[in-house]
């Protein structure tokens, strides 16, 4: 049974291991609009520069924003580069302990790239790396710290970008401590002989690594089928997981028939980090006792997620969550978002296409005539209109213990049913002042049980030259009133009962 409540209810309770080539990715994003007149080269105006933690830490990356905990090992050089990814691990809410061995011989891996912002296409580079195996005693550094913290964890990840940190015996290491304490272990594999990780639980090439190591012609699923079996039997593993890009994903399993995924139907921005995404999800899932099946369908999910947002992405639980438990219909699913990017991106567009962005927000715990009213008029008073949605730790902070009666995806996929709603927003905070901040909607919109002063964000609103609107109210409609009429307790233990249409 495909239990994915279950599981996804597990995942802050996991930690899971993973080691590999760690690397610090920069980007440096900006305007081509002139050659240089020193050389036929395009010269670029730098806007903003953005650095993040890549390779294998992405991977600890995506197991941190999905709630679990991730115990990264990896190696690092003695410098500048190195001491940022400690930084920037460390801002990862404890939920990352970096486990990075030095050596001073090799520098930190770091990749710098220059991106053209209106063309969305990299124009050059820079690569800081020496490609070679770490020397002995690094390894037994690495492979103590595995060892270490092998007990506590629920899954190991082996991350390998052919750098140098995951040499044989480092991988034989790790996977003979893990399977001796009976760990499953999930393979992101490079090169073409995938003996050395024989006896991992799961190994997960992409169809060139998959052609390229069974040394066979891959015409259709068949043939990846054929091919994916001979390399788990030659490796020895449990199970072999084949990404295919736009086609999806294929499973080949001990003493079970081939499974086939199709991709989400969903538009493409960037493939960058999927894979660490897919390795991330799948060992995760495993850890919570999922099955192979199961962890695919899961990893299939992420994937869409990731390669949905520019760069390299993360994938919160609250985004796997409502692509394996999907909204009602495709357009209503792609109208929730829970990612700030995604949200920016968005409202980018529409506002290119000179649209008049609108703005309210609330619990709707139990959807009802009166919340019907008040979006149907926001969105007459608007060409676009974005509903922030509190989640489900803000209403419970808000209404009290017993609240929300709907879960946040629950909550979503009925807004996003209505015509009137294009986009659902979901905030953390007990108010949307800080989504107010960053969208910079050009109407925001209450009932009109507000003064335009009361309403959070009026001043931002009105800095920008937008409006606040006040609609009138259905009397005698709210999601108190059908509680108490229910039998259930007010929102407040001990306290009166508080509007739910639209709180402040």
């Amino acid at each position: 049974m495909l239990d994915f409540e279950t599981f996804i209810s597990r995942i802050p309770g996991q930690t899971v291991i993973c080691i590999g080539d760690l690397m610090l990715d920069q980007f440096v994003y900006g305007e081509v609009s002139r050659v240089s007149p020193e050389a036929p080269v395009p010269v670029i105006a730098v806007r903003r520069e953005e650095t993040l933690i890549g390779g294998a830490g992405n991977v600890a990356c995506n197991l941190a924003t999905l709630g679990a905990t991730c115990v990264f090992v990896g190696v690092v050089g003695d410098d500048e580069a190195g001491r940022t990814l400690g930084d920037a691990f460390a801002r990862h809410d404890g939920r990352v302990a970096a486990r990075l061995v030095v050596d001073p011989e090799r520098p930190t891996i770091r990749k710098l790239r220059f991106v053209s912002e209106h063309y969305s296409s990299h124009l050059l580079r820079a690569d800081w790396e020496r490609v070679s195996p770490v020397p002995p005693a690094i390894e037994e550094a690495l492979l103590a710290h595995v060892e270490a913290a092998l007990p506590a964890a629920g899954a190991v990840v082996l991350s390998d970008y052919a750098k140098g940190v995951l040499t044989p015996k480092v991988v034989r290491g790790v996977i003979e401590r893990a399977r001796a304490l009976g760990k499953p272990v999930v393979v992101d594999p490079k090169g073409r002989d995938f003996s050395v990780y024989r006896g991992a639980t799961l190994i997960t090439p992409n169809r060139k690594e998959l052609g390229e190591a069974s040394r066979r012609p891959l015409a259709g699923l068949d043939d990846i089928a054929v091919a994916a079996e001979e390399l788990r039997l030659s490796a020895e593993s449990e199970a072999l997981l084949v990404t295919l890009s736009e086609e999806g994903m294929l499973l080949k399993a001990a003493g079970r028939a081939s499974v086939h995924v199709p991709a989400y139907p969903v538009r493409v921005r960037d493939v960058s980090g999927a894979g660490d995404t897919v390795v991330a999800v799948l060992a995760l899932m495993l850890a919570t006792g999922a099955g192979f099946e199961a962890a695919m369908r899961a990893a299939n999910a992420a994937a869409s997620v990731a390669v949905g947002k520019r760069g390299t992405a993360t994938v919160s639980a609250l985004e796997l969550r409502s692509h394996l438990l999907p909204a009602s219909s495709l357009a209503s699913e792609e109208k929730i978002v829970f990612d700030d990017a995604v949200l920016a991106e968005r409202v980018a567009a529409w506002r290119l296409q000179g649209l008049r962005i609108g703005f309210t927000n609330g619990c709707f715990d139990i959807l009802h005539p009166g919340h019907v009213r008040v979006l149907s008029r926001a969105r007459a008073a608007c060409d676009r209109l974005v509903v922030g949605l509190n989640s489900d730790a803000s209403v419970k902070r808000l209404k009290g213990e017993g609240r929300p009666i709907q879960d946040v995806v629950a909550r979503a996929d009925v807004l996003a049913a209505l015509e009137a709603v294009d986009l659902v927003a979901v905030f953390e905070e007990d108010t949307p002042i800080e989504l107010i901040r960053r969208l910079r909607p050009n109407v925001l919109v209450k009932g009109s049980d507000y003064r335009v002063d009361q309403v959070v964000g009026h001043e931002v609103v009105a800095a920008d030259g937008g409006e606040v609107v006040l609609v009138d109210i259905v009397p005698g409609h709210s999601t108190t009133g059908i509680l108490k009429k229910s039998g259930q307790a007010p929102d407040r233990a001990g306290g009166p009962a508080l509007p739910d249409a639209l709180p402040r």
